[in-house]
């Protein structure tokens, strides 16, 4: 094993000799024999361990072990103390999440703080096996294929192609030592459950059947990256983005082999799951134009011949400007007050207003549009709602819900970003402008 485990770090490249690491070992028999792998390979390391707390004096045990082992072989020994219970419940969170959470965020400081190279952990190819299979049982998808990497940032997995048998004949043979966990027997967690139940009952099915596995993983693996590799291509030429909203034209969807994958791909880092994708998917084969999605941060709605994605709204109540304000800001960014001599030659923009200011009373306010809101446009002379207004200008849905409005006394002056009202325009009488300008 020693050879084999020198040859692979090697043509990987993920380890080298004249880097220090910093070791993450528990004790246990997979990380005792990545210790003794390393030091025979000539990798320098350092050791750290967490000590969790939360199976007293086996605990400190396994701590004490750890640290004799250290001296033994000159090696430098951290080791953390957690209060993993005070830990979940201030984060709400499992014991073993939290027993995660703690390790992976002291790891990452401490090799920040000396200086070490990467983090190496004894995951090996059963772990992995069992990863695959928790994120195919959460959903995951495509990715869930991929298991654990070799090496992800500062994380480094030298063990991943090594199984638990062979790591157990090797310390046996070489008489290392290393500390159990009573845990790891209970079948009250996930993982456990598969280690010690559902996998030995389907390896049993078949004498190659972990191999097999292993081999369809990794064809897996590799449609998934060809897939992945047609995503991103289908993303850059047909999602294109338009003044903050992402637009895929209808036809570039339901025309295309795999739409259900792509839709979700597309939408998952926008916080869609796979039935709203497959619910979107057949809402765009129907054609139901006008039907509007949402997530946790986004909605998405079919117009007409198009998906339109776009940011949810910020919750926006209202806002007050008085006459001694020099600016405001909205979501949608900051806004300069500018009063001026009513002659001014200004930048004329529909992200900008210029209204008579002798027409406004102060304070203005500005506010989000409501139904039953009117206005008389600019250039028009009667009054329009709104949402009508909206609809002619062909305003998305998505987009129609941020849209607000600048009141004078309760009149609407100005739809903001788009049109103000024709009473509160300058006109060659105007002496005072009020001009507002987006920054």
């Amino acid at each position: 094993m020693v050879e084999a485990f020198i040859r692979h770090i090697r043509n990987k490249t993920i380890l080298d000799p004249s880097k220090t690491y910093l070791l993450a070992s528990s004790g246990g028999i997979d990380s005792m024999c990545l210790g003794n792998l390393l030091t025979k390979a000539e990798i320098p390391f350092e050791i750290a361990h967490v000590n969790f707390q939360l199976r007293g004096k086996d605990s400190d045990d396994d701590e004490e072990f750890l640290r004799k082992w250290a001296n033994s072989c000159g090696k430098t020994f951290h080791v953390h103390h957690a209060d993993t219970y005070s830990f979940a419940s201030e984060r709400n969170i499992s014991t073993q999440m939290a027993a995660r959470e703690i390790r992976y965020e002291w790891f990452e400081k401490l090799r920040t703080e000396r200086k070490l190279d990467g983090i190496i952990l004894a995951h090996h190819e059963d772990d992995q096996i069992e990863t695959i299979f928790l994120n195919l049982l959460r959903g995951t998808g495509i990715e869930g294929i991929y298991g654990m990497a070799e090496r992800r940032g500062w994380l480094i997995r030298p063990l991943l192609p090594f199984g638990r048998k062979e790591i157990l004949d090797y310390v046996l043979t070489n008489q290392i030592e290393w500390r159990e966990d009573s845990s790891n027997e209970k079948t009250d967690y996930k993982r456990n459950k598969l280690r010690h139940i559902s996998l030995p009952a389907l390896y049993g099915t078949a004498e190659d059947a972990k191999s097999n596995l292993l081999n369809s993983f990794a064809r897996l693996k590799d449609t998934g990256k060809a897939f992945t590799a047609l995503f991103d291509n289908w993303k850059k030429e047909k999602v294109k983005e338009v003044d903050g909203l992402h637009i895929v034209q209808l036809a570039d969807i339901v025309r295309t082999t795999g739409a259900a994958s792509l839709v979700y791909f597309w939408l998952r880092p926008y916080g869609f799951n796979s039935d709203q994708a497959q619910d979107i998917l057949e809402t765009c084969q129907s054609g139901d134009s006008g039907k509007l999605f949402e997530s946790s941060s986004h909605l998405l709605n079919l117009d007409r011949n198009q998906l339109i994605l776009a940011p949810a709204p910020v919750d926006f109540d209202s806002i007050t400007i008085s006459e001694n304000d020099i600016d405001f800001t909205l979501p949608e960014g900051r806004y300069e007050i500018l009063k001026l001599d009513g002659k001014e030659d200004l930048d004329k923009t529909r992200q900008n207003a210029m209204l008579d200011l002798e027409r406004l009373n102060f304070p203005l306010e500005i506010r989000t549009w409501q139904e039953g809101d009117r206005f008389i446009p600019l250039g028009m002379k009667n009054a329009k709602k709104i949402s009508d207004f909206l609809i002619d200008l062909k305003i998305p849905v998505v987009k129609k819900h941020a849209v607000k409005v600048l009141l004078s006394e309760g009149q609407i002056a100005w739809v903001i970003g788009f049109r103000i009202a024709d009473w509160a325009k300058s006109t060659a009488a105007t002496r005072k402008l009020l001009y507002l300008k987006k920054r």
